[in-house]
């Protein structure tokens, strides 16, 4: 029982040690001065008049209260744990010693969590973001794996406590789907799936093939920043093309009457967005132009890393030799990064939205 306490003790003092880390990761000072300057922003006169500045701020002071309440409570919980330890080794109570562990567990795990926040180093990390599948090398199979990764993403999402809005589908010739365009919202979305971004590649027998052969398809992941104010990019119009189109889906009072889907066009750097699930074209343009600023944003971060032509370079071709991750259904279960060497061998586990390995291991490598 000592040796045992004793063995909680130094878990215990290093999760002191990794605490006051994580506090100095999260600038508890900067985050404080910030929720009083957020704080008195809110009692400004005409504050309420700008619905979506007054949304940002109060989304805002919401985080930085629950950062700074959960950090008090991981105080607290050390200081629960030592408590309790010390009256366990007065009263030789194994009981008490075996609840002491189960908080020491809770408290690391809950520590391991929060620890990842201190990662978000990016300017645009705390931001929402717009992901983009789009199907590569492998036809219907890639289409399929498309909608595949669809689905991983969006359990990734629910997991997370995400809000998840489809703003464009193209269904696939004969299964899957060609391409998704979808907002994630919430804390830190960006910096939790900007390391999403590149080519993910499958390897499995083929439910398409009536031979049963195995078959590896490519699909392609983009993630961009969505500001929540429009910043320094500004966007001439006189440089995007517009096209109008009827949207494509089940049915309903406005889907496929009216050509209410918008796809801009930017014709300096080629990007294309489009927007087909709002009930209106106007509501659906300015949707586009948001996407749009988005991708321009993260086109000129890239471009501050690497010139132009390596970032065409890395996304040109979504086929064998540019995957960031390997899934391998067949002969045997496996799902490995390449830029990490993270894997994890219950795909099933993986395919329904668990990549917080993956994710975290990209973060530490960065």
């Amino acid at each position: 029982m000592i040796v045992e306490l004793e063995q909680y003790a130094q878990r215990l003092h290093s999760a002191r040690e990794k605490l006051e880390e994580v506090r100095e990761g999260l600038h508890v000072d900067h985050m404080q001065e910030e929720l009083a300057e957020l704080r008195e922003e809110l009692n400004a006169e005409g504050f309420w008049d700008d619905l979506e500045r007054s949304t940002h701020v109060n989304r805002r002071i919401a985080y930085l209260e629950e950062r700074l309440k959960h950090l008090d409570r991981l105080k607290g919980s050390c200081d629960d744990v030592e408590a309790m330890m010390e009256l366990a080794g007065e009263e030789n109570d194994e009981d008490l010693i075996a609840e002491a562990g189960s908080e020491l567990d809770a408290l690391e795990k809950d520590l391991g969590g929060l620890e990842l926040e201190t990662l978000m180093r990016g300017d645009y990390d705390h931001c929402d973001a717009i992901l983009s599948l789009h199907a590569g090398a492998g036809g219907t199979e890639a289409q399929d794996w498309t909608q595949m990764l669809y689905r991983m993403y969006t359990r990734y999402c629910e997991r997370k406590g995400f809000k998840v809005e489809l703003l464009d589908l193209l269904d696939g010739d004969e299964a899957g789907i060609k391409s998704a365009t979808f907002q994630v919202s919430g804390e830190n979305v960006y910096g939790y799936l900007r390391g999403e971004k590149g080519v993910h590649r499958l390897v499995r027998i083929s439910p398409f093939d009536s031979n049963a052969r195995r078959h590896t398809s490519f699909a392609s992941l983009d993630v961009a920043p969505m500001l929540d104010e429009d910043g320094d990019i500004e966007i001439n119009m006189e440089e995007v093309r517009v096209d109008t189109y009827r949207s494509t889906g089940a049915g309903g009072q406005h889907i496929n009457k009216t050509d209410s889907a918008v796809r801009m066009t930017h014709m300096p750097t080629g990007i294309v967005v489009s927007c087909q699930n709002e009930r209106s074209q106007v509501q659906n343009r300015e949707m586009c132009l948001k996407m749009l600023r988005a991708k321009l944003l993260e086109l000129r971060e890239r471009e501050r890393e690497q010139q132009m032509a390596d970032i065409k370079g890395e996304m040109k071709k979504i086929e064998w030799g540019s995957q960031i991750r390997s899934y391998v259904f067949q002969p045997y279960t496996m799902v490995k990064d390449h830029r990490t060497g993270y894997e994890s061998g219950n795909i099933d586990d993986v395919m329904d939205g668990n990549l917080d390995g993956f994710i975290t291991s990209y973060l530490k490598m960065q």
